[in-house]
């Protein structure tokens, strides 16, 4: 049981949901391709959005500078949103946290 929790996967051997941001494979193994790809599609949606949504108020209220506050808006809130998913922190490559290190070489794990 502890065996399978350590390796992220169920019984059937396929990788257990974690909860982790869209395009980022359980296993840390994308090499941050697609974690770069979706901070990429956070901060660029958030602008086209937040711009398009501040063009409107232009629109309507006759006004020239809302569409860059937007497109300040989209741009903050799309990393912040990155941010959150875990995607812009450092990630270990190898997969393991410091904390994850597993028995010990010669396999006596009540060593004192």
């Amino acid at each position: 049981m502890a065996d399978r929790k350590r390796n992220g996967r169920t019984g059937a051997g396929k990788p257990s949901a974690t909860g982790s941001a869209p395009g980022v494979s359980a296993d840390n193994s994308d090499g941050g391709y697609n974690a770069g790809m979706a901070v990429f599609s956070y901060i660029i949606g958030g602008i086209i959005v937040w711009s398009l949504i501040g063009w409107g108020l232009d629109y309507l209220w006759g006004t020239r500078w809302i569409v860059l506050a937007g497109a300040l808006l989209g741009a903050a809130g799309g990393f912040y949103l990155s941010h959150m998913h875990g995607l812009t922190s450092h990630r270990n490559t190898a997969g393991k946290s410091g904390a994850d290190s597993g028995p010990s070489a010669d396999g006596n794990t009540n060593a004192k």
